[in-house]
């Protein structure tokens, strides 16, 4: 039994930290698919006026009422759309009926209509509070300079504009020749069934190959 000690003690931890792996992955599915179904639920509830100091965890993705009035200013970020090919979600500053200035996104334009000129003036819509993590290790930083930008820095493009960092992605109605409204959608990644497999799938193999290590240790001993 000795002999087999090594390689029975190699495949049980191994394998045992493969399937905790499996394990915490379906562990987050289901908190995973939670945190949707909560979240589809809150987007699809009646607009309320917006909180006096909204936050990410409290308040991300509750729809709020947008009365007041588009501001002349904008930020251009770069985005592309099905269909419609490289262009710009379109940020702008928004002062509400209270007399707050916050962020509004109004929506997609063409590259080529960068720089049109869009309306401004007094709204009656609705959106969606947001506060988008598009940020990795190699995005570039914003060029203010040029207004072009990378990523929805809800901070940053406050403090160009002069608002409160708070984002509103208008849902509803815009004035005439405003951006094309982009979908909304909750941005939650979900492969923790990919994840699940993949490590239930190593724990076969390791397992596997134990077996066959033990097997050969056999005939080693078999033949000596």
């Amino acid at each position: 039994m000795r002999a087999y000690l090594a390689p029975l003690i190699f495949g049980t931890v191994g394998c045992a930290i493969l399937l905790g792996l499996g394990i915490w992955q379906v562990q987050r599915l289901a908190w995973k698919q939670d945190l949707i179904a909560r979240t589809e639920v809150l987007m699809n509830a009646d607009p309320v006026p917006l909180p006096e100091a909204p936050s990410e965890e409290a308040d991300e993705y509750r729809p709020v009422i947008l009365d007041g009035t588009v501001l002349t200013g904008e930020l251009h970020v770069i985005t592309t759309r099905r269909g419609s090919g490289p262009g710009f979600r379109v940020i702008a500053p928004f002062e509400t009926a209270q007399g707050r200035r916050i962020l509004v996104e109004r929506g997609y334009v063409r590259e080529a209509e960068k720089d049109a000129d869009r309306p401004t003036g007094p709204i009656d819509s609705f959106g969606i509070l947001s506060w988008p993590d598009e940020r990795t290790f190699d995005t570039p930083a914003n060029d203010v300079a040029a207004n072009y930008w990378f990523a929805r820095d809800v901070a940053e493009m406050g403090q160009v504009l002069g608002t409160e960092p708070v984002l509103v992605v208008n849902a509803g109605p815009d004035l005439p020749g405003a951006p094309e409204p982009m979908p909304i959608g909750a941005a939650y990644h979900n492969r923790h069934l990919e994840y699940a497999v993949t490590w239930f799938g190593l724990a076969i193999g390791w397992a596997f190959m134990t077996g066959l290590w033990i097997v050969a240790r056999r005939r080693e001993l078999a033949e000596a």
